[in-house]
């Protein structure tokens, strides 16, 4: 019996990642700087085995360690680098692997910020979002093992399992990606796309800290990272089209493009929406609830592209197959939108009053 090392990570960063929410929760209420720093250890934890994860899994694809079926779909000898490299976000689960990855980065540099009630509010949002991100990769993991090959090249079944014995198949018979991602832009641009949906989380978890305390050094995190998150979301959506141009031919017009992309295109609106309220907000003390909405929306909107490209919700050339992970972030989106409801209607009637 061996030991699934990149499923152990995953476990651990999980673990480590709900511990983290649990104590940073605890410690807002307590301010116990002992709590605190338990809850910094656990997310240094959880950032440290997911990156072991992530290098782990490169190596796997970059030597076609081809017994993880991620590795056999996606991976090929014959490839390039920079093909067995771009392979690690081709899929499902290393798409999501490298969001959550990210999100993680992000939570960890708000540190600069670290002991404010703001910062530790948006602390335990990005985080939040990243344990159930961990729990998704938990359930569906880039690690998984294929048991076995029929005598008609059908895999038979795979496991999740931390103690399991892989089946041996040489790495020759590893499939590769499709087509289609065999493209110089697959390398830069999911990557950027992920990036920017991770980044949004933190000035939702601002103008989240925002409407529960009213401290309106929110802006000093969200006027940042919201130009950050819509930097790295133009360049997305922009690379992307361009691609999507070159490669399957949609045309010159953008809403003649995949549904996806243009999925991808309305939180970009809403964050530009934003934008144009931040000044209001920031010099005259207008838009005291839009603009914190408009942030919270656009995080929310990204929710909702992935649950419908992976729901199948919407047909589409990046469509996933429907499976148990799209209905947990379908729950997972419904249970943030009444929390967002919750928190501006409370804030609305403090307001009033």
């Amino acid at each position: 019996m061996s030991i699934n090392t990149g499923m152990l990570l995953i476990w651990i960063s999980f673990a480590g990642c709900l511990g983290a929410v649990i104590y940073g929760a605890w410690y807002y209420f307590s301010r116990n700087p002992k709590i605190q720093r338990t809850s910094r250890i656990f997310e240094l934890i959880s950032l440290t085995t997911s990156t072991l994860a992530a290098a782990l899994l490169l190596y796997y694809l970059l030597n076609v360690t081809a017994h993880y079926l991620y590795v056999f779909r996606f991976s090929c000898e014959t490839f390039p680098i920079l093909y067995k490299i771009s392979a690690f976000w081709a899929g499902q689960e290393g798409s999501l692997f490298i969001w959550t990855w990210s999100t993680l980065v992000c939570v960890a540099l708000l540190r600069v910020h670290a002991g404010s009630k703001i910062g530790e509010i948006t602390r335990i949002a990005g985080l939040s979002v990243a344990a159930v991100f961990l729990l998704l990769l938990v359930i569906r993991s880039p690690f998984a093992l294929i048991y076995g090959i029929d005598h008609q090249g059908h895999l038979l079944s795979t496991s999740t399992e931390i103690f399991a014995i892989p089946y041996p198949i040489e790495s020759h018979f590893a499939q590769g990606m499709n087509p289609l991602l065999r493209n110089p832009w697959m390398v830069i641009h999911p990557p950027i796309v992920f990036f920017g949906y991770a980044a949004a989380v933190i000035p939702f978890g601002a103008a989240a800290a925002y409407l529960l305390i009213g401290d309106r050094r929110w802006m000093e995190i969200a006027e940042p990272w919201s130009r950050i998150t819509w930097l790295l979301m133009t360049l997305g959506i922009g690379i992307g089209g361009f691609w999507a141009y070159e490669v399957l031919g949609w045309g010159a017009w953008y809403w003649g493009w995949d549904p996806v992309e243009t999925s991808s295109l309305i939180p970009w609106v809403v964050l530009t929406a934003y934008l144009h309220t931040q000044f209001r907000m920031k010099r005259h003390r207008e838009y005291g609830l839009v603009a914190p909405a408009l942030l919270m929306l656009s995080f929310l909107l990204v929710i909702f592209a992935t649950f419908v490209t992976r729901s199948g919700l919407w047909a589409s050339q990046h469509g996933f197959a429907t499976s148990v992970e799209a209905q947990i972030i379908g729950v997972f989106l419904a249970g943030m939108v009444l929390i967002c409801i919750y928190i501006l209607q409370r804030r609305f009637r403090m307001e009033a009053h």
